[in-house]
């Protein structure tokens, strides 16, 4: 039998250890920056063009290498990180298996360009596919540029799987977001196709989660701090009244790595209890130290599942600094030891009973007894008389006569007839009255039974088609605003409704400025609330990020749905029967009445004779 085990190429074992560390664009930044960190860098700038399709440029100013460490970091299993196995429980860097960049370097073209401090001139490389092309001399500046360009440009099945430029330009924000979030003694620029997405100072935790999310993530925080032998638990979690429903703003750091741990999410979320809506999330930034000995990072390719020793002391001790937290800060009840004694019941009290109080009543008491009896009411004309002969009659003796009507006398008023409706209805027109069913359901009596409509999928499905027509046909209607709304948003999201201003515009927005975290809005559509802009704003963002279409009409589609789910009526608001009928007419007035934009059913039609066997 002939041998078939044989020895791969080293060029097609580099592209299968790319498949373990390379899997899209984000993954290429997120080990450049972490380079960038090992190198002892105090300024780092990431360049993207295409959404790191066409370029990834990481610019940092560490320390920089030498000719020698230059060409053997693109040597598989070749780092300066470790130097032994023991050294796997000790670290305190980020890349250290040595495979990153001979990964990157094996689908793409890579220019490396770098310079120790010491050093009078610096060194330029530049390799295509796992084979250096060029190495030479370079006047370049202190520390390291690396340049990514094509990615997978020798696997096009990879770069096929590759979803469009703002997905993948989501998952670049997110590493970046990791990164910065860990090092904020560190400056950070990301530009984006030759725009400035981010521009982060050195600065502490708080203002290095300010500047990435916004300002008025600010008054949202809540400290967290703890110091133990075993954990030091530092960083903030987000008020329960701005918990969202997206598990978004979540972030734990070990040793300042970003991990992923269900585990301690529980715990967070324990910590918690009986503060969140249901359906919501909590949000929490939190930096946790610990011995290096006491985990193992090595258990998962990406390195962002970490293993502990002792979990469950982990669990106990977050949980309860978190619980300690929302308590000192007034966001959750607890026993106060320091309370004022004043308020107390007095000792000589304190074995009393109490005794009900008493209420003494008149019931003789007469508010108009010492009033005036009125005895006689005197009109000033005569009573008629029957069978009078003439008119004139009527008439005669007002001048000399007066009546005199006792007030034992009964007088009788002629009353109206009140009728229940100015114009008679027919049978089946009343036939027509709906009512609603825990205020989430309208029924409606039809001919052959009963109908049942929900109403918040039904008002989805009346503004979705109004929303589409009215980007299509760009003829909508805005009211404008006496004052201008000031709505503050992170500079990615501004980037999204930059690129959906248009179309916004189109459904009735009308934008002031866009710039520097704000977005001042003048004008608003007809069929929204003032109060409702910034949550419809912040959940279109949301949907944008997270399905993000290439072409313009399903882009178009999106928008539209997802400012309908905002603006539609929610479940639990009660409607007056007016509105009931009204959205029934509505409804039956559109294209597609019986399915919602996200295709659920709307309505339900119940037969009569499902009703009779019912009976049976």
């Amino acid at each position: 039998m002939t041998d078939i085990i044989q020895l791969l190429p080293d060029h097609v074992a580099n592209q299968i250890a790319a498949g373990e560390v390379v899997q899209r664009p984000a993954s290429v930044v997120k080990e450049l920056l972490e380079n960038a960190i090992d190198a002892q860098s105090t300024s780092i700038k990431l360049v993207v063009k295409d959404a790191g399709k066409t370029l990834i440029q990481v610019i940092d100013n560490g320390i920089g290498m030498s000719t020698t460490d230059a060409r053997l970091s693109f040597e598989r299993h070749a780092t300066s990180k470790i130097k032994s196995a023991d050294d796997l429980f000790n670290l305190h860097t980020k890349g250290f298996r040595g495979e990153a960049l001979a990964s990157i370097a094996a689908i793409a073209h890579v220019e490396l360009k770098t310079k120790t401090e010491d050093a009078e001139i610096g060194t330029k490389i530049t390799i295509e596919g796992s084979e250096v092309t060029q190495q030479e001399p370079e006047v370049v500046a202190k520390g390291t540029t690396i340049s990514v360009k094509n990615l997978f440009y020798n696997i096009p099945a990879r770069r096929n799987f590759l979803k469009s430029n703002n997905v993948e330009t989501r998952h670049i924000i997110d590493e970046f977001h990791r990164v910065a979030l860990a090092h904020p003694q560190v400056e950070f620029i990301m530009m984006h196709n030759g725009s400035d997405v981010f521009n982060l100072p050195a600065s502490n935790k708080r203002q290095r989660i300010v500047n990435i999310f916004g300002s008025k993530m600010n008054e949202k925080l809540v400290p967290v701090s703890e110091a133990t032998e075993m954990l030091k638990i530092d960083g903030f979690v987000i008020k329960p009244e701005y918990a969202k429903k997206s598990r978004g703003e979540q972030f734990f750091f070990v040793n300042d790595r970003f991990i992923k741990s269900a585990y301690l999410h529980h715990a967070v979320n324990a910590a918690f209890e009986g503060l969140l809506k249901d359906g919501a999330h909590p949000g929490y930034f939190l930096f946790l130290e610990v011995d290096t000995k006491s985990i193992d990072i090595n258990i998962h390719p990406t390195k962002t599942e970490i293993k502990f020793d002792d979990e469950h002391a982990i669990y106990a001790m977050l949980r309860a600094t978190i619980k300690h937290s929302l308590g000192q800060f007034s966001i959750a009840p607890v026993l106060d030891f320091e309370k004022d004694t004043g308020f107390d019941t007095p000792y000589e009290y304190s074995k009393k009973s109490p005794v009900a109080p008493t209420i003494d009543v008149d019931r003789s008491f007469n508010p108009f007894k010492n009033e005036p009896k009125q005895k006689n009411i005197i009109f000033p004309f005569k009573r008629e008389k029957k069978n009078a002969a003439s008119w004139e009659s009527l008439y005669a003796g007002l001048k000399d006569e007066t009546t005199v009507v006792d007030q034992d006398d009964s007088i009788e008023f002629e009353s109206e007839q009140v009728s229940g409706s100015l114009f008679e209805t027919d049978q089946e027109e009343n036939l027509r009255v709906t009512f609603q069913l825990q205020n989430k359901y309208i029924i409606s009596p039809i001919k052959s039974g009963m109908l049942v409509v929900h109403q918040h999928l039904a008002h989805q499905r009346i503004l979705y088609e109004e929303l589409l027509k009215n980007i299509t046909v760009q003829e909508a209607v805005s009211q404008q605003l006496l004052f201008p709304l000031q709505l503050s948003f992170s500079n990615p999201d501004l980037v999204f409704l930059e690129d959906l201003k248009e179309q916004l515009e189109h459904t009735g927005f009308v934008f002031s400025q866009i710039k520097n975290g704000c977005v001042e809005i003048s004008g608003i559509p007809v069929s929204i609330a003032e109060s409702q802009v910034e949550q419809v704003l912040t959940q279109l963002v949301k949907d944008v990020k997270e399905e993000v279409p290439d072409a313009g009409f399903s882009q178009n589609d999106l928008l539209a749905k997802s400012m309908a789910k905002s603006m539609a009526v929610k479940t639990g608001t009660p409607l007056k029967q007016e509105a009931q009928l009204h959205l029934v007419h509505q409804l039956f007035a559109c294209k597609e009445p019986s399915v919602s934009p996200g295709n659920r059913p709307v309505l339900v039609t119940l037969d009569a004779n499902d009703f009779d066997k019912k009976f049976m």
